[in-house]
């Protein structure tokens, strides 16, 4: 039995959190005892772990903490030790020479768990291929929408851009059940033959995105939801302003049963719940122009994480890279680094939309280069330096890990169909998180390094395969 400093140092900073005494403490006693618990590594890295429950590493170059999960190689995590902060430094004031992995910055307010954020449900990574929605949740959907279909179009118009989704004839309560839907799903990558989307299929006004296998759909717009209920409130009609509500709170109230909804969903209900029993809560929100700020005031503290997407591009991407990394875990056991495995797979997938592989770092170059500079502000130097090797180098080893064909190497091919959802939709989020930030057009036919991993799931469907694919 090895001893583990990153478990140790978890376990420990999780049971000071949980303490009910936690958030009662001054918070210069708060950063005094997360700031004691900061692990150096052979190597000379510091590591700490706080806010959000996660793990946060310090970046030699330019010395702040970024979101990063921590190592996996028993030799690295055994012989990780508590180090001791050394005096703060004046904002601005570089690190002496020589003495990095025994000075170490203050740590951020911002790092420092505030206690319910440990509180968090981050519920499921998984896309919709492989496992599919529950018979319960499809079955909800399909009510809400028998119940809302004949709603009036004068009362209930396409706005918040769902015209572009739905044909003309189709009410805006269908739209707020699909974009509920869409918001709340962690990754909307689908089975084609997903029963949830077939129970759409007579209002779309052009086929979803994607093949026969995957419908690769974007990331759901808050604003859009925000929109519809806002149009209708101004226009005088407040009745079927909350109404539309109404059916976003049953929307995620039946979504929540499936854990790749349930935290947002969880998060929506908290912001549009309240409003049947306060249809006043809003007002002084439409006349100040500030709803969409109402509403995600509204999430408690404990379900805020659901919502950074609405409030860091950058963030979002982090949280979004952090659960590749994890859902690469099982890589350690064949002696693959997760964390520099997740950067090269995400240098696969930058490769792809741009069509190319070498970037040119000529100032103002647009293409792979432009999305890589947008990009290397939020990952620390490590990740970064194996980002740069995966994208420039041909014969770097990184390499080894971007998809050949279509396929995966059989290095890092997932071990089973949970895995490889995992592996799927961790990565599909990371991609629709990184074009959000770099302001990158998401591609129709998904990320490479995605349609690789659906060649992992084509046979472990919960959907009975096509007759042609029978007996294959």
């Amino acid at each position: 039995m090895w001893w583990d400093g990153f478990t140790a140092t978890e376990r420990d900073v999780r049971a000071m959190v949980g303490d009910p005494r936690w958030i009662t403490l001054p918070p210069i006693t708060k950063t005094q005892a997360i700031a004691q618990r900061v692990l150096t590594t052979p190597d000379g890295s510091q590591w700490v772990f706080g806010a959000h429950a996660r793990w946060y590493r310090l970046d030699r170059a330019d010395g702040r903490w970024h979101l990063s999960a921590p190592p996996s190689h028993p030799a690295i995590r055994s012989a990780a030790r508590p180090g001791a902060p050394g005096a703060p430094r004046a904002p601005g004031t570089p690190m002496a020479p020589g003495v990095f992995g025994t000075v170490t910055p203050p740590v951020p307010p911002q790092l420092i768990p505030t206690g319910p954020d440990f509180a968090y449900d981050r519920g499921s990574v998984q896309a919709f291929v492989g496992p599919d929605v529950p018979h319960d949740v499809t079955e909800g959907i399909r009510v809400l929408i028998k119940t809302h279909r004949g709603a009036p179009l004068d009362e209930f118009p396409l706005t918040g851009g769902f015209g572009e989704v739905f044909a003309r004839d189709v009410a805006g309560t269908i739209a707020a059940i699909w974009g509920t839907i869409m918001w709340c799903a962690y990754a909307p990558a689908f089975d084609g033959n997903e029963v949830l989307l077939s129970t759409f299929g007579e209002f779309f006004a052009r086929p979803l995105p994607g093949d026969d296998w995957v419908r690769w759909l974007p990331m759901g717009s808050f604003d859009a939801l925000v929109t519809i209920y806002v149009e209708r409130m101004r226009s005088g009609a407040e009745q079927a302003g909350l109404h539309l509500a109404s059916v976003m709170a049953e929307t995620a109230a039946v979504l929540r049963a499936d854990a790749r909804f349930r935290p947002r969903a969880d998060a929506l209900l908290a912001m549009v719940g309240p409003l049947s029993a306060q249809p006043w809560l809003d007002h002084q929100a439409l006349h100040a122009g500030a709803v969409r700020q109402a509403w995600l005031a509204r999430c408690p503290p404990h379900l805020v994480a659901a919502t950074l997407p609405e409030l860091s591009a950058g963030d979002h991407f982090l949280h979004s890279l952090y659960d590749m990394v994890e859902a690469l875990g099982y890589l350690a056991a064949r002696g693959v680094d997760p964390r520099t495995a997740a950067a090269a797979l995400l240098a696969a997938d930058v490769a792809g939309v741009c069509g190319t592989a070498e970037p040119h770092w000529a100032p103002g170059a647009s293409g792979t280069a432009d999305i890589v500079t947008r990009i290397y502000p939020w990952i620390d130097d490590e990740l970064r330096d194996a980002l740069y090797a995966s994208l420039s180098d041909p014969r770097h080893p990184l390499r080894g890990c971007w998809p050949r064909n279509g396929t995966l190497p059989v290095a890092i091919l997932p071990p089973d169909r949970d895995t490889a959802a995992a592996l799927l939709g961790s990565a599909y989020a990371t991609g629709l998180a990184w074009c959000r930030l770099t302001g990158t057009s998401t591609p129709t036919n998904g990320f490479a390094v995605c349609r690789a991993v659906v060649q992992c799931l084509i046979h472990e469907r919960d959907d009975p395969l096509p007759p042609s694919w029978a007996g294959s």
